[in-house]
């Protein structure tokens, strides 16, 4: 025999607000057990009071109701269990972005870090295997993070011999329009095409280059110093900014020892004046 309650007893069963248990029958993610065909008055089984809280927590972790409804649906604890973790990785991922903006942040507040140091080079033409792709700027970093691996990977298992750092191009529609091209390259001794791997050779080039140090949730206050000290000499041409990693998170844990350099493209006089 069941024991069927009113929805505001078990609101008070489940610390859900009873417009949220409304809202949640709405939806189809918990249906009271009987509706009053006349008051339409919701009625619920003290059996689903576990259910209720377990949708609790998940919306209390910011879990999408898509993905609860997924979770309640799994046909066995294992596929339930690899959803939540799922969820749990990507909030700990946030959690992540959140704290090196925050320690950003506080660097900016602080005391200035002074002048950057700029270096003026002719970069030769260059030999790469390279993933090129249109990305709107809040996907730049998990689209990177892809194609850096699958170049590192085609590099391992064809023996290829890799010449250089691991770089980035960066069409300046990224920032200005949100959307851009963006192509992550490994530079190597002899190209070849796998896949959406594609062998690209990258034309010589004249740059103003300078490191940023740590996250890379500071780089911007890199890209502003540099930009600002290419325009003040009026030395910028047109074209992508290159970047070129020295040290990334698969070389280090420590995001303070993070390594990456940042090529502004200049005139080639510019060299010959500096």
């Amino acid at each position: 025999m069941t024991d069927l309650v009113p929805i505001g007893e078990f609101s008070l069963m489940t610390q859900l607000s009873v417009k949220t248990l409304r809202h949640y029958h709405d939806v189809g993610l918990l249906e009271p057990t009987s509706v009053d065909a006349s008051s339409g008055y919701r009625f619920y089984d003290t059996d689903l009071v576990p259910t209720a809280q377990l949708i609790r927590r998940l919306r209390g972790l910011d879990m999408p109701v898509t993905d609860v409804r997924s979770v309640l649906a799994a046909p066995n604890d294992l596929e339930r269990d690899a959803l939540i973790g799922n969820h749990l990785a990507r909030m700990e991922g946030a959690l992540q972005q959140t704290r090196a903006a925050v320690s950003d942040l506080r660097v900016m507040l602080g005391p200035s870090a002074g002048a950057i140091e700029v270096e003026y080079r002719a970069v030769p033409e260059t030999a790469t295997i390279a993933i090129t792709g249109q990305v709107a700027v809040g996907d730049v970093l998990p689209w990177w993070q892809e194609a850096a691996r699958e170049l590192r990977a085609l590099a391992r298992q064809t023996g290829v011999q890799v010449t250089g750092f691991l770089g980035g191009l960066y069409d300046p529609a990224l920032y200005t329009d949100e959307v851009g091209q963006v192509t992550v390259f490994l530079p190597v001794a002899e190209p070849l095409d796998a896949g959406r791997v594609k062998a690209l050779v990258l034309p010589a080039s004249d740059l103003a280059v300078t490191v940023h140090r740590g996250s890379y949730a500071g780089i911007d206050r890199t890209y502003g110093a540099l930009g600002a000290y290419v325009a003040s000499r009026h030395e910028g041409r047109p074209g992508p900014i290159r970047e070129n990693y020295l040290l990334t998170p698969d070389d280090t844990t420590d995001d303070s020892e993070l390594r990456t350099e940042i090529s502004w493209p200049v005139n080639a006089s510019a060299e010959q004046a500096n």
